[in-house]
């Protein structure tokens, strides 16, 4: 029984971790963004870049990552990130603009 409710406690540990992690914006940038969005336009803190976009609003830019826009694959090419992954990774990419 303990070691039942030592391997649920751990299980827990890690799935909250996974779900912080999940949250880290700049982390999600770095590991599926950065190689495309540090050279190629929109490049990462390039206001006028941005502009049009930002018109857009958050919300219809996670649905663009999501799905895939112009040279952009689906989800950035990283097909395991969750929505709350990518919506973390648009906040960290909007507030580098400020």
């Amino acid at each position: 029984m303990k070691m039942k409710l030592l391997g649920i406690a751990a299980s827990s540990a890690l799935l909250m971790t996974g779900q912080i992690l999940a949250a880290d914006g700049k982390a999600v940038y770095d590991k599926s963004c950065a190689a495309c969005h540090a050279v190629l336009p929109p490049k990462l803190g390039d206001k006028a870049a941005w502009a049009p976009r930002l018109k857009q609003g958050a919300d219809a830019l996670v649905v663009s990552v999501v799905k895939g826009k112009g040279m952009m694959p689906a989800k950035g090419g990283n097909t395991i990130l969750s929505e709350a992954d990518i919506r973390a990774a648009v906040d960290y990419m909007l507030a580098e603009l400020r």
